[in-house]
């Protein structure tokens, strides 16, 4: 029996390759003939650089820029020179934010910006960015910032580049800029397909996760509109544009970025279709599945592109309560992997035993059946 291992990493507890093999740990002490293809994916969040740098056989290097709290981080990409790869949320990620400090509208995502700077002066044609599981909501106010773009006031006062201050500008300048972006082009990878405003955007849908207050929506995401609405307005009909607190919609606005499906082109360079065909089940997984995984997030999306008939089995932190019954989107069956009731703390430090304690109770079952 072949079996392909394609999970998503576990926000703020393991990483993609870590699943994996904890994964493969397991299935090997149920079922110890078995054969495996380990193939940790991204769909534009943590572990989309992994991913990428081992599908493209590119090398790490690393940059300091501004972090979230305006703060030096050494932050990583991966290159061949021509192409380069790197993650909003190496630079201002949700899991950078300790939980009583989460203030999506204070933080900076300057760093962004500063990086794709950095990437221009080495020569690259190409940057590709990884836009899900960012700290911020600021619509790429940092990133652009970072570029060299000023922002003011209606009292043409130069106003601070973060989300609280998108309601009061009324003036855009660029003549700071220090790079030109019209010979490189830049791939906005997203695990989203959720516009910028609305009830189905960044705000909405992402804030109180970041420590958005649920009061302060409306108002943040009425902000966010107008700003939008009075600079680019074309960015508001963009699917994906809300990823990464709205970071998405700037890289297109101020970056002249391209917003594509994070797992679609991450599957396409991992060439998962044909090493799809060897398998007779495929593993995916993510941390905590809920409604949202099914607009297509990593499982999801590698769940619908594996062929019909083939045994797609999902190893998830956590199931939420918002999911319909399984079979869902060609995925048959999901094991939440939590054992007790205990702090999320200790649930987070426990996820690799707990995964392979999983698959091996799932590889127990599937040699029982002689699957």
């Amino acid at each position: 029996m072949h079996i392909l291992i394609a999970p998503d990493s576990f926000k703020e507890s393991l990483s993609a390759l870590e699943v994996a093999k904890a994964v493969q740990k397991g299935f090997r002490k149920a079922m110890p003939n078995a054969t495996f293809d380990v193939m940790p994916v991204g769909d534009g969040g943590e572990g989309t650089l992994e991913a990428l740098t081992d599908g493209l056989h590119l090398k790490r290097e690393s940059h300091t820029v501004t972090g979230a709290f305006g703060q030096p981080v050494e932050a990583h990409y991966a290159t061949n020179g021509r192409l380069a790869v790197f993650e909003m949320a190496d630079i201002c990620g949700l899991e950078k934010a300790p939980m009583d400090q989460r203030s999506p509208l204070t933080l900076t995502t300057k760093g962004v910006g500063e990086m794709i700077g950095h990437l221009v002066d080495l020569g690259v044609e190409e940057i590709m960015i990884g836009v899900g599981g960012s700290s911020t909501n600021d619509g790429g106010l940092g990133m652009a910032a970072g570029l060299g773009y000023r922002f003011f006031d209606k009292t043409g006062h130069e106003v601070e580049a973060v989300g609280e201050h998108l309601g009061d500008i009324t003036m855009v300048s660029y003549e700071s800029c220090r790079w030109d972006l019209s010979q490189t082009k830049v791939t906005v990878i997203t695990d989203v397909t959720n516009p910028l405003c609305g009830p189905n955007g960044a705000t909405y849908i992402f804030g109180g996760q970041k420590g958005l207050a649920k009061d302060d929506f409306a108002s943040v995401d009425k902000d966010m509109e107008r700003f939008y609405q009075t600079f680019f307005p074309a960015v508001l009909d963009l699917a994906g544009a809300g990823a990464g607190g709205g970071m998405a919609a700037g890289l297109a606005a101020f970056a002249g970025g391209q917003i594509i499906s994070g797992i679609d082109a991450v599957l396409d360079i991992l060439d998962f279709d044909q090493r799809v065909q060897k398998a007779d089940i495929v593993v995916v997984g993510e941390g905590r599945m809920d409604k949202q995984s099914l607009s297509g997030k990593a499982p999801v999306g590698l769940a619908q592109r594996t062929p019909r008939g083939k045994l797609v089995i999902a190893i998830c932190g956590s199931l939420k309560d918002d999911l319909p019954s399984f079979p869902i989107s060609n995925i048959q069956a999901a094991f939440p992997i939590i054992a007790d009731v205990d702090t999320l703390e200790n649930t987070l430090d426990k996820a690799e035993q707990n995964l392979e304690r999983t698959a091996q109770n799932i590889g127990n079952l599937l040699s029982f059946t002689r699957f």
